[in-house]
């Protein structure tokens, strides 16, 4: 049997929209009825396709009534619309830095030099006082936390085309911007769920950071009272863990606060990779995530990293905004 046009097995876990005849009924214009049906496709045979529908339910569709079809984006979800101002708010309510300071809308950010979100001032919005003035505060305050002077920003806005304008200049030189993903947690957590292993192993999810969890970061090991308290700070966070024995082989983290949820240290143990170890962390993440009222998922991955880029997006999660962190010379 020939394959419908634009559809096939490799569309298998992806939403899709299938025109399909009705038999046994007639159309408008006196030849067959037809329909659409948009959903996410559970499987392909060579004479059937299952298609499930956002509200749950699941066609068998034989390959013979399809007249045509083809893969659909995820619908974004409605934070879409919010800036990006509101959304860097949002986002760092997930990893909030030790020390903060206002600064009208721009936020100034130190905890030890325990990376780069939570020691750079988020210059979003409006500082509230004329740039040069906000930016000799920013100075001050860097300096009285020994850090180095580091900017967040939007790419494209007014902020970094005036601290570039200013003397600023990309802080980590050759190294991809970041993206800014959301997702609707329902439709995430659906979508993982079509993707995991069939046998996946037990996982744990914890109020606090454990040994385990924080063996495999250097980062926060060099950083440890500060990363600790920027990684728990969160009122509702859950430390994934997947472990074979005493150690932890994947992980992951998430924060929750209001409706949105933040969804950050994603890793698996480089020889346990490809077994969907990943997809079980992030499951368990999103099921998190619902069960405390979060309808909005967000997660921030670097430009050039294709691997978690065509992950996420399986799952239904798109680009909001694109930042990076600028720097002001020393000199």
């Amino acid at each position: 049997m020939s394959t419908p046009p634009g559809l096939g097995p490799h569309c298998v876990g992806q939403r899709v929209v299938v025109r399909r005849v009705l038999r046994g009924r007639t159309g408008p214009s006196g030849g067959p009825a037809m329909t659409d049906l948009l959903g996410v496709m559970e499987s392909w045979t060579d004479t059937a396709t299952v298609v499930r529908s956002e509200d749950g339910v699941a066609t068998e569709i034989a390959l013979a009534d399809i007249v045509s079809g083809k893969p659909v984006p995820a619908r974004p979800s409605p934070r879409h619309r919010v800036s990006a101002e509101e959304a860097c708010r949002m986002s760092n309510a997930s990893w909030p830095a030790v020390h903060t300071e206002p600064l009208g809308e721009w936020l100034l950010r130190a905890s030890g030099g325990f990376s780069a979100r939570a020691n750079s001032v988020m210059a979003t919005g409006d500082p509230g006082v004329p740039l040069d003035e906000a930016l000799a505060r920013v100075r001050e305050f860097y300096a009285r936390h020994r850090l180095p002077v580091w900017a967040q920003v939007v790419v494209g806005s007014d902020t970094q085309h005036r601290l570039e304008e200013a003397g600023w200049v990309l802080a980590r030189p050759g190294e991809a911007d970041s993206e800014l993903q959301l997702a609707s947690v329902a439709q995430a957590a659906r979508a993982v769920r079509r993707l995991l292993p069939e046998a996946p192993p037990p996982v744990a999810v914890l109020p606090a950071v454990s040994e385990g969890w924080l063996a495999n970061d250097k980062r926060a090991l060099a950083h440890r009272d500060d990363a600790v308290a920027v990684l728990e700070g969160p009122a509702q966070v859950g430390f994934v863990e997947v472990r074979e024995g005493d150690l932890v082989v994947a992980k992951g983290r998430v924060a929750v606060e209001g409706d949105w949820a933040g969804i950050t240290d994603i890793w698996v143990s480089p020889d346990r990779r490809r077994r969907g170890l990943g997809l079980v962390v992030v499951a368990a993440m999103l099921d998190f995530a619902g069960e405390r009222g979060g309808t909005t998922a967000y997660l921030q991955v670097r430009g050039d990293n294709p691997a978690g880029l065509g992950l996420y997006d399986r799952l239904g999660f798109r680009t909001h905004h694109t930042y990076r962190y600028l720097s002001l010379p020393v000199g």
